[in-house]
């Protein structure tokens, strides 16, 4: 179906523009006077298809935020779309807004509506959003939506945060050691290959490291990043290559046990979402399985799914594949047995937020000494490398 630009206005003289699909432009002209505006310029755009892209986080949460404030209002859901459509402030929501006012105009449901759209709606939305329609509580369900969005976008901020420092910190370092090597390390050595002697080992190995920096410095720089670019080009072609990297992520010291907390506080998250919605527990995990992002987590809840498929309670399948701690396992056990299975869900991701909180405090705080020590063992290295000989060959003065 051809998308629209199109300028219209109303009764009271107010121009609205905007972008909607429609068939022509009398269905245009139509779909407009349903909402009291009468069409003044149309032009045709690229199909919705090259138009719509995905929507980021916390644009969907805003949208879904509006939406359920509005119905829980009892505001009709054709007339919340068409005033988000006018009101929107990007083409994109626009757009949006028009398309999904057309699919319920025409008798669609608002899941059906937004599964029309596809990848611009998650899957996991579509089908809470189902949920929510065949239940009589889609206000509580959007509420629920957007409070799981939000803090996975608090998440996806600190594992960020986490990332990034470290990175910062490797670039200084690694800095330093160039502008060391290429600038001040070949005049220092200059001076004391001029004071003849014999070379120790360290210096040699000085001379050679800083000699590579100075003539291959367009090889040397730009490797890390070619190969970290080669590696992950070939994780997208080789599962077994893909795994290992995953695993190694995992292992990381200190950085690997916050990653893996992060996504096991993901995945209890959006299986405590779908619990609380109504979708059965093994549908959750599926979902829960998408969202991890870790071959090896991926694996355990598949393992796991596999194991409550066959009858085993939740918290002895999660335990089999050691994918939660012992204390979130009981936890997990203890909603089963007393019929809250949501309610420790929901206090195992209060538990993995604190967590991770205080993991990525430590982390950063330990990163700054360990910033001194590594620039501490350079300086050391190229001190002793230049004051040796220096030493030497005073020495030798002083005995003649």
């Amino acid at each position: 179906m051809p998308l629209y630009r199109y300028r219209a206005v109303d009764a009271a003289g107010k121009i609205a523009k905007g972008e909607i699909d429609a068939l022509n432009e009398q269905d245009l002209d139509a779909q407009l006077k349903k909402n009291g505006f009468d069409l003044i310029r149309a032009s045709p755009l690229k199909d919705r298809a090259h138009t719509l892209r995905k929507l980021a986080r916390r644009e969907l949460i805003q949208f879904l935020f509006q939406l359920e404030m509005l119905l829980r209002a009892g505001v009709p859901i054709l007339a919340i779309l068409a005033d988000l459509r006018d009101s929107a402030d990007t083409p994109q929501i626009k757009t949006l807004c028009a398309t999904l006012y057309e699919k319920i105009d025409s008798g669609s449901t608002i899941s059906e509506a937004f599964a029309a759209n596809p990848g611009i709606f998650p899957d996991l939305v579509i089908n809470l959003i189902r949920a929510g329609e065949a239940t009589g509580q889609l206000p509580d369900v959007l509420k629920e939506i957007v409070e799981s969005l939000k803090w996975q976008d608090e998440l996806a901020y600190k594992t960020r945060q986490l990332l990034t420092y470290p990175a910062f910190v490797t670039v200084v370092v690694g800095g330093v050691v160039v502008f060391l090597m290429t600038f001040l390390v070949p005049q220092i050595i200059g001076f004391v290959a001029n004071m003849g002697g014999t070379i120790p080992l360290q210096t040699r190995l000085l001379i050679w490291v800083s000699s590579a920096f100075v003539h291959y410095w367009w090889i040397i720089i730009p490797a890390p990043i070619v190969l970290l670019l080669l590696l992950l080009l070939l994780a997208k072609t080789n599962y077994r290559v893909k795994r290992k990297m995953h695993a190694g992520q995992l292992r990381l010291p200190y950085i690997g046990t916050i990653i893996k907390k992060i996504i096991l506080a993901r995945v209890s998250d959006t299986l405590g979402l779908t619990y609380r919605t109504g979708i059965p527990v093994l549908d959750g995990l599926v979902y829960c399985s998408n969202i991890t992002g870790n071959i090896l987590v991926k694996e355990a809840i598949d393992l796991a799914r596999t194991d409550i498929a066959n009858g085993a309670p939740i918290s002895r399948a999660f335990a089999a594949q050691k994918l939660f701690p012992s204390l979130v396992i009981r936890m997990i056990r203890v909603g089963e047995e007393t019929g809250d299975l949501a309610g420790s869900l929901k206090n195992i991701s209060y538990f993995y937020n604190r967590d991770i909180n205080d993991s990525i405090t430590r982390v950063q705080a330990l990163i700054e000494p360990t910033l001194t020590i590594v620039l501490g063992i350079i300086l050391g290295w190229i001190m002793m490398a230049v004051l040796g000989p220096i030493y030497d060959t005073i020495s030798k003065l002083k005995l003649t």
